[in-house]
């Protein structure tokens, strides 16, 4: 009889491991998850911080966008206008300034655009004669120039050569070929 008491305890020890044994690995596959699910809100969290502070401050970006935008449109040509006319106004305005200054014309011409980024970049060439105060002049006028006119090649040479002999006081003529740019807006 003793026996079989110990076969039953021994079977009902046995039952009651494998009705617990599902419930252990259960426990320890939700522990499991629950860490991993702690791990990955914890490398969430700043993320989620950074977003909810952009999101608070939205209606300053906002705000700063829109002047950033204002601002580059001082220095670029309007998109909407079409990119020969671009090119012709800022080609009619460095003649104007390079004759202001003093410098003889010789040839310009508008190219064609190239994009670039978020901007269509629109190459001018200009050749042009004069004294080095006549460049001076010019140069110091292009730089204030708004939209902003680009020099993104200057040659300059002696006519004549450095041979050539000049009175005391006389300044040498030069020739200066001119590569420009202006940038226009994309749509």
């Amino acid at each position: 009889m003793n026996m079989q008491k110990n076969r039953r305890q021994l079977a009902l020890a046995l039952s009651l491991l494998l009705l617990a044994a599902p419930l252990v690995f259960a426990s320890f596959y939700v522990y499991e998850k629950h860490q991993a699910a702690a791990d990955n809100l914890q490398k969430l969290e700043p993320r989620y911080a950074r977003l909810k502070g952009l999101i608070a401050q939205e209606s300053d970006i906002a705000t700063l966008l829109e002047q950033t935008q204002k601002a580059g449109e001082k220095y670029v040509y309007p998109a909407a206008q079409d990119a020969t006319q671009a090119g012709n106004a800022a080609q009619q305005r460095i003649r104007e300034i390079l004759t202001a200054a003093g410098l003889q014309i010789s040839s310009s011409q508008a190219l064609p655009s190239k994009p670039e980024k978020s901007f269509e970049r629109i190459p001018l060439s200009v050749r042009a004669e004069g004294d080095l105060l006549a460049l001076e002049s010019a140069l110091a006028v292009l730089s204030a120039q708004l939209p902003l006119i680009l020099i993104q090649e200057l040659d300059v040479q002696v006519i004549g050569g450095l041979q050539q002999s000049l009175p005391p006081g006389v300044s040498p003529r030069l020739a200066v070929q001119f590569s420009f740019s202006v940038l226009k807006g994309q749509k």
